[in-house]
Formats: C-alpha cells, structure tokens, sequence
C-alpha cells in the first residue's frame, strides 16, 4: 500500500506540468489539435508494454515463470518503459511561460501566490463555471474508466474478456482522440465537450441493462470513441482560459479537481450499490453528475476560450 500511494503520487503530482505545459509547446490555435495527439499516441504507446506484461501474466505459466516472477517482470516492463519514453522530453522540453513576481521559492511565497491564483479562479466566472463543469462531467468519466472491471465482474464478464476490452479501448482510443482534435479546426471545442458528455450519458444507458460479454465489449469501443477526446479537448480549452504566466498554478487546481472527481464518483456509485443492491444502479447515478456538468458547462459564453 505504501509503494501504491507513493506510485499515485508521483503519477498525479507529474500531471500537473505535464498539462501545463500545452501553454509551452503550441500556440493557442493548435492547442487542440496538440492536446488529442498527446492523448492518442499515449493511448498507443501504453499498448506495447500492456500486450508484454499480458503475455506474462496469462502465458507465465506454460513458461515455466511463477505468477510472483510474471508480475516483477510485469514492473519492471513499465518501469524501464515509462523513463525511456521521458527521455526525449526532459531533454528537450524548455518553458517559456513562468510567473516572474516570485523571486525566492520559499514555502510562503509559494502559499501566498496560490492564495492569489485562487483568488483569480473566483473573480473569473468562465474559469469558475468551467471547473466546477468538469468536476461533475470528468468525474463520471474517470469513474466509468476505474470502475468498468469491476462492474464487468459483477454482471458476469470473465477477467480474460475484462483484459482485453481495456486493450481494445486504447487501441480504438487512438483515431477517434485524433479525429476530434481535427474536428476542433471546424467545430467548437465547447460543443465538441458537450458531444463527448452526451456520449458518456448514452453509455451509462447502455450500461444499466449490460450483462453478456459482447455487450462489454461493444461499450469498451464506445467509451474509447470519446474517453481520449474528452480528457485532451478539455484540457486545451482550459489552458485557452487561464493566464499563461500561471499556467502550473491553474492546472494545479484544474488537476485537483480531476482527482477530487475521481473520488466522489466512485464514493456515489458504491454508496447507492450498497442501499440499492445492485451495482447497475450505482451506474445509473452518474448520469446525474454528467448532466450537472453539462448545465454548468452550457453557462460559459461559447466564445470562451476561443482560438
């Protein structure tokens, strides 16, 4: 539990800069179109060390390698994998957009220049309205892509068709995460958010009678068409919102509210599981936070963030 939490941590706290910096690497009229390809080739590149650790875990045995010895080389995969493929980056990332006011990075003036984006957080009803809509909308979201497992286990689905339908949705991920980024040069990226939270609201639908495995895996491609599109749309509009200059400090709250989300959902899905009896009601709740999420987000001005 200890490695666990400091492994979240430290994968959390490095979404922060990493969403940060779209201010850094593009300018404001391909910000879209950048964010969705960071999500799509993500989604790619997590399938290789994915297919390997599977081979492991599943063929270990007739390898004659002990279920403990699959799972070390499971981590190890990852682990060589993750800092490869941050190499590039560290190397050749270089930030442009900083806030010049703070001379000395003391743990006050730290405290104090936070106080003080939150305060611009307040006084800016666009930025307000936006995150409290994406507190609700993710929030359905990050809770039907951590739950899925679990709720494909409850109605019935085998860990195998369970693996490999999370395979299947970050291959299909891929093209539809770029083909919104297209979709952003002709359509509003507001409207296309609102499509992908309609989307969201179809598949809790579906879910709620869900229980053969075709139909998991038929909501797997159905949740990848608008899982990548909703993270990368959502995360370029917000940085077309806030000042550059401060862009850390805002994705800060930006990924805080991601990860509160995260909690709350799951948190409401097992609450009314456990009343209810049935984990398809739990299901049925979110469609709830993704409505309160659209309402919030129909009350931005549509030229918000514009490119």
């Amino acid at each position: 539990m200890i490695v666990f939490v400091i492994a979240r941590v430290g994968y959390s706290s490095s979404l922060i800069f990493y969403d940060s910096m779209l201010t850094d690497v593009t300018a404001d009229d391909r910000m879209d179109m950048v964010s969705s390809s960071g999500f799509a080739w993500g989604y790619l590149g997590s399938c290789p060390p994915f297919i390997l650790c599977l081979l492991f875990v599943l063929l270990g045995g007739k390898m004659g390698l002990s279920s403990s010895v699959s799972t070390i080389l499971s981590f190890t995969v990852i682990a060589v994998w993750w800092f490869a493929c941050s190499i590039p980056l560290l190397k050749q990332y270089k930030q442009i957009h900083y806030n010049e006011n703070i001379e000395k990075k003391t743990l006050s003036s730290i405290i104090h220049n936070l106080k003080l984006t939150l305060q611009k957080v307040n006084q800016n009803k666009n930025i307000r309205l936006f995150l409290l809509a994406y507190f609700f909308y993710i929030d359905g979201v990050f809770t039907i892509i951590s739950m899925a497992t679990s709720y494909g286990k409850d109605v019935g689905v085998s860990d195998t068709n369970l693996v490999l339908a999370l395979l299947l949705t970050q291959i299909v991920a891929f093209p539809f995460a770029i083909l919104f980024g297209r979709l952003s040069k002709k359509v509003n990226t507001r409207k296309l958010i609102e499509i992908c939270i309609f989307g969201y609201s179809l598949i809790v639908l579906f879910a709620l009678q869900l229980d053969k495995a075709w139909e998991f895996w038929f909501l797997a491609v159905c949740v990848a068409m608008f899982q990548g599109a909703i993270q990368a749309l959502s995360r370029s509009y917000f940085a077309r919102l806030v000042p550059k200059d401060n862009s850390n400090e805002f994705f800060g709250f930006f990924d805080i509210f991601g990860k509160g989300a995260a909690f709350t959902g799951t948190l409401l899905m097992g609450i009314v599981t456990q009343l209810t009896g049935s984990s398809t009601y739990g299901v049925g709740a979110l469609l709830i936070l993704l409505v309160i999420g659209f309402i919030f987000l129909k009350q931005i001005p549509r030229e918000a963030g514009g490119k």
